[in-house]
């Protein structure tokens, strides 16, 4: 595991502002001396398993669980002391649906407009320019019951932005969707990006999400396990990952550090090194270690390959 990872400093572009911040159930601690940002236009994920944090923490950017005051500010409010406030300038599309199966579209979205105290023609014009920008006008007589998942998804999206919020917050947005529906969830994230100017905040456990995000935060039981760029996360790496399945993975390991002075990692009985041009090396591996291999891979470092080298295990649920 590598040591804690460093953190730029808020710019006075920042949406959101994350100073040591700590959660806890009970005995049980769900964040750890959290400390991160989140500039003005980006996708932001947090990237981590059932059991990470993520869930946590989105729960209190979106102000359903209480800030300490000075942990978090959103658009350099203190959230402990300016929830309501807050609250008019951020959309939230939860993981579980918040759709009426009785209501149409249409219905769905004058309903979450009343809630924000919309009426009349700005309301009507709202709900027709989302309906339109979720490619839905044309359905938006239906009842939501007769929709597919995606369909469902893109409604639930028009109403996390139906009070124009200079902020989206989305959990597991893609849960449940087909592969055709998350890419057509993605187009419209973009689309909020590009033309709305909206900073979009989702939690995600899944590595190709990550992949498209401007930059992400691993988390980890709790802590910040790595902040940056996708790219500059799998660059870290140094180069080309080996992977070793072997029946003796110590044996492996002083093998490869006694011979070529390689640090490995063995995760789950896997002995891992990072090497570059790693295809080159591979014939004197086998060489070193005969009859001790029964598999060897060589891949370019992925999302899942930084979760391990920054916290030593593989990308797996801790939830209880």
């Amino acid at each position: 595991m590598t040591a804690a990872p460093s953190i730029p400093a808020p710019s006075s572009q920042s949406v959101v502002e994350i100073e040591r911040l700590s959660h806890s159930y009970g005995q049980r601690a769900a964040l750890v001396d959290l400390s991160l940002h989140v500039d003005r236009g980006e996708i932001f994920a947090f990237l981590g398993p059932n059991g990470s944090g993520k869930t946590t923490l989105f729960r209190i950017l979106c102000t359903l669980i209480a800030a300490p005051p000075g942990k978090v500010k959103i658009l350099g409010l203190d959230l402990a002391q300016n929830r309501r406030e807050v609250r008019r300038h951020i959309g939230v599309v939860f993981q579980s649906p918040s759709l009426d199966k009785q209501l149409t579209a249409e219905e769905n979205l004058r309903q979450q407009g009343h809630l924000y105290g919309l009426r009349g023609s700005e309301l009507s014009k709202r709900i027709d320019r989302l309906l339109e920008r979720v490619n839905l006008a044309d359905r938006r007589h239906e009842r939501v019951e007769r929709f597919s998942g995606g369909m469902r998804r893109r409604v639930e999206l028009a109403k996390g932005m139906l009070n124009q919020p200079s902020l989206l917050l989305l959990d597991e947005p893609s849960t449940g969707l087909d592969p055709a529906a998350r890419i057509e969830l993605w187009r419209l994230l973009r689309e909020v990006q590009q033309k709305e100017g909206v900073t979009v905040l989702l939690t995600t456990h899944l590595m190709d999400e990550g992949d498209r995000c401007s930059r992400l935060a691993i988390l980890d039981r709790g802590r910040l396990a790595a902040c940056d760029t996708p790219a500059a996360m799998k660059e870290k790496i140094g180069g080309d990952v080996i992977s070793l399945t072997t029946r003796q993975p110590q044996r492996v390991a002083g093998i490869l550090n006694d011979k070529f002075q390689l640090a490995t990692e063995t995760v789950d009985g896997t002995v891992r090194l990072e090497r570059k041009r790693g295809h080159e090396f591979v014939p004197q591996l086998i060489e070193a270690l005969p009859g001790l291999v029964d598999s060897v891979s060589v891949g370019k470092p992925t999302l899942e390959d930084v979760f391990i080298h920054v916290t030593g295990r593989y990308f797996r649920d801790d939830a209880p």
